[in-house]
């Protein structure tokens, strides 16, 4: 998808396109995602509540599950970290993560083609490869 489908528009033809209404609460948390890419549930709740104040984490939980199994949103779970949300979705890219600070960058597929990652032996036919690389960023670096 790309940026200038995620205007408030577009995240509307998307939700309808999935039979869901398109609300308050769903738009402030899709543009806090979008805003604050590889942001938690609680980063995500406290962007949101700037243009709903009243908003609960137990309703962004919600909306985030939701339009995750929609796959409007993609949930990465880096390890040693809660779940962090992205609205980079269906183009199979992965992730890389600092140890020191757990800043997380996105990484294109190194081959070009999803899934990416041909097994070496197979009996199912892969659709996404989830690769995450793990290292030090250039602000922890020595």
């Amino acid at each position: 998808m790309t940026t200038m489908e995620h205007t408030e528009a577009g995240w509307a033809a998307q939700l309808h396109s999935h039979d869901r209404r398109v609300t308050k609460q769903r738009l402030a948390v899709l543009d806090a995602v979008e805003h604050l890419p590889h942001a938690t549930a609680d980063a995500v709740a406290e962007a949101a509540r700037g243009q709903l104040p009243a908003l609960t984490l137990q309703s962004v939980y919600v909306v985030l599950s939701d339009l995750t199994e929609l796959g409007m949103l993609r949930r990465i779970e880096p390890p040693n970290s809660p779940a962090r949300y992205e609205t980079r979705t269906g183009d199979n890219h992965h992730h890389a993560v600092c140890t020191g600070c757990g800043k997380i960058e996105d990484v294109d597929c190194a081959v070009g083609h999803a899934p990416c990652l041909t097994p070496s032996s197979s009996t199912m036919t892969i659709k996404v490869a989830d690769v995450l690389y793990q290292g030090i960023c250039s602000d922890c670096a020595p």
